[in-house]
């Protein structure tokens, strides 16, 4: 006997408002909840555990019976088949969206992963910087669609720029690593991370401290500063102005070149340098010396704007840039950089002085290596640092001849109240 089918109607179905399941034959249900929804679900046996299975097929204010009717024959026709039609389902919808990851790109989630992060970052520059990184040396996996890149796209990009651009290289491969874990936490890869470092491609690569050659900034001598300085302020204009400060608080360049006048308390002698223009990204007190806050005192001031650039840049750039400073350095003495001034300081408290090493880091704004140490801490030692800064600014105006006798001098007095 035939079994029986088509056992609903339409208008039946919307009569029907009582709790249950009503059988339409073959399979195909109407499913009533307890609070009145109705729907379509076809029920077979699943031919591997002998087990019902219920694949829903979709609300009657979307699916008509003749729609669930046919639905439930398509169904049927995957049984023939040999198939399962809710595993065959979710086969299609797998490959569905991997059909739609690959027309995902590497470069578009390089985009979507740092406007993520974007506020995160200390600030707008880091993100033009990391994605520049990228363009400059991943280039070849921008246009790539992301699910397909592998282990061997990795090392093209890597492997030519790995010895000889080795602290560029890794800070690249980390950069692929991030936005490829981003693709996949976004379901555009189901594969493992081919730029991941352990365990994958530190098998494939000689480690990077084998292979960094750490070259220190030039610096100039400390014996020699004062001759410098002299030589320095008897030079005009505002990149001349911008060097003397950063030697005068022992700043990095680009602290200097970013200052504004609000961070400035000049009746408190302070420059307070906020945490997104630190490379730690916390906030940093600087003591102000005498001649720093005499230079400071001198720098033009537009219009008494506090929230004004104390060194304004041209064109495009609204403050100047470290290349400023940096090419006048060039001309007065070629073999140095702005930044090993920092050194020149650390050298000087290191042999002229008696002052504690943690002074000397405070001042450099160092980070604290020892993180008990650095759990423990809360002062920044700002009074002694102080000192510190006030001394080094009086060893910068010394009359070159006394330099050596004057640090000494200076070394044996703080050795005697130690």
């Amino acid at each position: 006997m035939a079994r029986s089918i088509n056992k609903l109607s339409a208008l039946k179905v919307r009569q029907l408002s009582e709790a249950g399941r009503y059988g339409d034959g073959d399979g195909l249900y109407l499913y009533i909840s307890k609070l009145g929804t109705k729907s379509w679900v076809f029920r077979y046996r699943d031919r591997a555990t002998g087990k019902h299975r219920d694949k829903g097929l979709g609300p009657l204010r979307d699916i008509s019976l003749e729609q669930a009717r046919q639905a439930a024959r398509d169904a049927r026709m995957v049984l023939r088949a040999g198939m399962d039609p809710i595993d065959r389902r979710r086969q299609e919808r797998s490959e569905s969206a991997r059909e739609r990851a690959s027309a995902v790109t590497f470069g578009y989630c390089a985009d979507r992963y740092i406007a993520a992060h974007a506020a995160s970052w200390r600030n707008e520059k880091h993100g033009k910087q990391w994605r520049a990184t990228l363009d400059t040396y991943a280039a070849p996996l921008l246009p790539m669609p992301v699910a397909s890149i592998e282990t061997p796209d990795v090392l093209r990009v890597l492997e030519p720029i790995w010895s000889t651009k080795t602290e560029t290289a890794t800070r690249v491969r980390q950069r692929i690593e991030a936005v490829l874990d981003w693709a996949a936490a976004r379901k555009y890869r189901h594969t493992e991370n081919p730029a991941r470092w352990r365990g994958h491609l530190d098998k494939l690569l000689p480690q990077p401290t084998k292979l960094k050659k750490v070259t220190p900034r030039a610096a100039l001598p400390y014996a020699e500063l004062a001759e410098f300085m002299s030589e320095l302020r008897a030079r005009g204009g505002l990149s001349a102005r911008a060097l003397e400060l950063q030697i005068l608080t022992a700043t990095r360049p680009s602290e200097v070149a970013g200052a504004r006048w609000e961070e400035f308390d000049l009746a408190a002698g302070t420059w307070t340098i906020p945490g997104e223009r630190m490379k730690a990204g916390k906030p940093h007190r600087v003591p102000l010396s005498p001649a720093a806050l005499t230079l400071l005192r001198a720098l033009p001031r537009l219009h008494g704007e506090d929230h004004a650039y104390l060194f304004p840049g041209s064109g495009k750039n609204p403050t100047m840039t470290t290349a400023a400073p940096l090419k006048l350095l060039k001309e007065m003495r070629p073999n140095v950089v702005s930044h090993g001034f920092r050194s020149t300081f650390r050298d000087w408290a290191a042999d002229m002085t008696a002052y504690p090493r943690e002074i000397a880091e405070e001042a450099l704004a160092h980070a604290l290596s020892d993180k008990t140490e650095a759990a423990y801490r809360r002062t920044d030692l700002f009074t002694k640092r102080a000192s510190l800064m006030a001394d080094w600014a009086r060893y910068c105006e010394t009359v070159p001849g006394e330099v050596a006798h004057i640090g000494q001098a200076r070394k044996a007095r703080h050795t005697a109240s130690a």
